[in-house]
């Protein structure tokens, strides 16, 4: 006696869940009222709206995922479940008889007899037997209303109970996974064992946890969406401030500024704009400052030649006197006109055209222009050796108005002296007189617009000499260093750095 192989479970199951598209389409719907809203508020509903719709589309896939997973385990769950109730039911019919330890032989009642009373099928499962193609005995979990005699019949119908076959059939109660086996002795087949599994039930509480995790899954989007609404906003503050920040500028008020915390993009955002501000404050100051210069220092030659040309007579001699003085003022309002441009074309970037300078050949070129000046005792103190990055024309411009300050502080024949050295990086060019010096408190003061020294000779300058070395300087990333003492003279160091503006060794 034997039983004929089983085949392997096969089964395609499939679901389908619209959370995904419902989800996208709320989202989308939102997404449109947005629109209706600030823009920096917009901006952050449309971040957050594409994370809401990320979110749920993965959602939606992940329940799909698990879904399909859970009912494909479903599937070989109860592929194995039948291939094991028919090796069972195959060791005890290879076995003997626990009645008689004899083998069963051709006994198949007593075989089905003996399994049926020592086997409880499982929840959704029917086990049946036949005999000459009619029902023999069945067994079916619990009180389930599964109904064995219309469960035989409709396997019969797909396939002779005399053939090995598994698959799927509908009945009346539900949908039915069978595995049919023939019992034969010899070529004849004596009786067939079924096995049938109902797994309606585990479906549903397969549906039943993707509904819960659903709702566990709208739960955390509502979460997790309520709490980036709130980092979105601490996020986006910087960009807030920024928008008020340049709603508040004006012409007059260039002063606001975005305090930065932290290295993100934000913050470099923030960083950025600040700077801009910065140079927009800047470009406004030397406009504002230019103009004040110019309208404080152009009165008064403008008032003198307009007085003098209301009063001009007729008398030769008189206009010969009223010309020459307006041709004075208006020599000394052009002069004053180009050191304030010079002054706000130093705050501009193309000031300077930097290119490799030998020091020891600038030196010499130096002195045989000052000497040229006036007539004064010119000296070379000190000559540096190397090569600097500078604007060879703006150092010339700054040293030649160190000198025109020296000559108009000493008397004819006196000495002058100028050196150059280089040294750490930076090279110094300085000019040394013999006058009569600057007062301590008077030593900042100088470097100011229009400012002069109370000690010394009085000048026919504006005051804006000094200004204007500064100014060449600090373009090229340095600075203007004077030491001087009352009755000893005074020298002026310019100091740039040898790698050219905003460069060190």
């Amino acid at each position: 006696m034997l039983l004929a192989g089983s085949s392997k479970v096969s089964a395609q199951p499939s679901a389908d869940d619209p959370s995904a598209s419902s989800s996208a389409t709320a989202v989308a719907d939102g997404g449109v009222s947005v629109r209706r809203w600030t823009p920096l508020a917009g901006t952050r509903t449309r971040v957050l709206a594409a994370f809401a719709v990320l979110t749920a589309v993965s959602a939606a896939l992940s329940l799909f995922l698990i879904h399909q997973v859970l009912l494909n385990r479903l599937d070989e769950e109860v592929g194995q479940q039948l291939t094991q109730e028919v090796a069972e039911f195959r060791r005890l019919v290879r076995g003997n008889d626990p009645r008689t330890g004899e083998p069963f032989g051709t006994n198949v009642r007593r075989i089905f007899d003996v399994y049926f009373s020592r086997n409880v099928p499982d929840e959704g499962e029917v086990i049946l037997s036949s005999i000459d193609r009619r029902l023999y005995r069945s067994a079916r979990a619990g009180d389930a209303e599964y109904r064995p005699g219309e469960v035989l019949r409709l396997i019969a119908l797909e396939r002779p109970l005399g053939e090995t076959h598994r698959g799927t059939v509908e009945t009346s109660t539900g949908q039915a996974r069978y595995l049919n086996v023939p019992v034969e002795v010899g070529n004849r087949v004596l009786a067939t064992f079924t096995v049938a599994n109902f797994p309606a039930n585990e479906r549903r509480e397969i549906e039943d946890a993707i509904i819960v995790a659903a709702q566990v899954f709208a739960a955390v989007l509502l979460l997790s969406f309520a709490v980036a609404w709130v980092a979105a906003g601490r996020v986006l503050a910087p960009l807030r401030l920024l928008r008020d920040t340049a709603q508040s500028i004006t012409e007059t008020n260039l002063t606001g500024r975005i305090a930065v915390h932290g290295r993100d993009e934000v913050a470099q955002l923030a960083r950025t704009f600040n700077d801009m501000l910065d140079r927009l404050e800047d470009g406004f100051g030397a406009q504002r400052r230019f103009v004040d210069d110019a309208g404080h220092e152009l009165k008064t030659p403008i008032t003198i030649v307009r007085g003098h040309l209301e009063l001009l007579s007729d008398d030769p001699q008189d206009r010969h006197e009223t010309i020459a003085l307006v041709t004075d003022e208006l020599d000394r309002m052009s002069r004053i006109v180009n050191d304030l441009l010079v002054l706000a074309k130093a705050e501009q970037p193309d000031f300077l055209r930097p290119e490799p300078v030998d020091v020891e050949i600038l030196t010499g070129d130096l002195h045989t222009k000052l000497a040229a000046i006036a007539s004064r005792d010119w000296r070379v103190e000190s000559t540096g050796a190397g090569t600097i990055l500078a604007d060879r024309q703006r150092l010339t411009q700054a040293v030649v108005q160190l000198a025109e300050n020296a000559t108009k502080q000493t008397d004819e024949g006196a000495v002058v002296t100028i050196g150059t050295f280089v040294a750490d990086g930076e090279a110094r060019i300085w000019v040394r007189d013999t006058g009569l010096g600057i007062p301590l408190e008077e030593q900042g003061r100088i470097f100011n617009r229009f400012s002069r020294g109370s000690a010394g000779r009085r000048t026919e300058g504006a005051g804006l000499g000094l200004s204007i070395v500064e100014a060449i300087a600090r373009a090229h990333g340095g600075r203007v260093e004077l030491v001087s003492h009352p009755g000893l003279g005074a020298t002026f160091t310019l100091v740039v750095p040898v790698l050219g503006p905003g460069r060190s060794s």
